[in-house]
């Protein structure tokens, strides 16, 4: 859990335990990454099996909106179904998430940067100001 960036919360539909143990593991994980906004997806599995459902739609989907809007997927490994959407959604908010925060570090070193006069600045008793910069995409 420590290493991990995003997690797949998997249930089975036909067992309301299951369910159950994955308000558990999200504590676990919230508390271990120190971050209420870990990447994840809640997923039903055994969708094949709807004639012994237990858990149904809309309380794995309330779930899914308690914890914050994370993504609910009705899947099953036996048909794949829903499989590879699963992980690819998970992909993203990985990505996103990586994004977001590569994007906060930078603006915070170019702050420090601009609030911090370099050495040749200092000894001359001038003011520090930032040179343009150019950047290619």
């Amino acid at each position: 859990m420590k290493q991990g960036q995003g997690f797949l919360l998997v249930f089975s539909i036909t067992s309301m335990s299951s369910l159950h143990e994955l308000a558990e593991l999200r504590e676990q994980i919230i508390r271990i990454k120190d971050d209420p906004n870990v990447p994840l997806v809640i997923v039903g599995n055994k969708s094949d099996l709807e004639e012994d459902r237990v858990v149904s739609r809309q309380r794995a989907y309330d779930l899914s909106q308690r914890w914050g809007n994370a993504p609910y997927y009705e899947t099953s490994a036996r048909r794949r179904a829903n499989v590879d959407e699963v992980f690819v959604d998970l992909c993203r908010q990985i990505i996103r998430k990586d994004m977001y925060l590569t994007q906060m570090r930078d603006q915070e070193l170019e702050t420090r940067r601009r609030e911090r006069p370099n050495r040749h600045d200092r000894r001359q008793g001038r003011r520090y100001r930032p040179r343009d910069r150019c950047v290619l995409l």
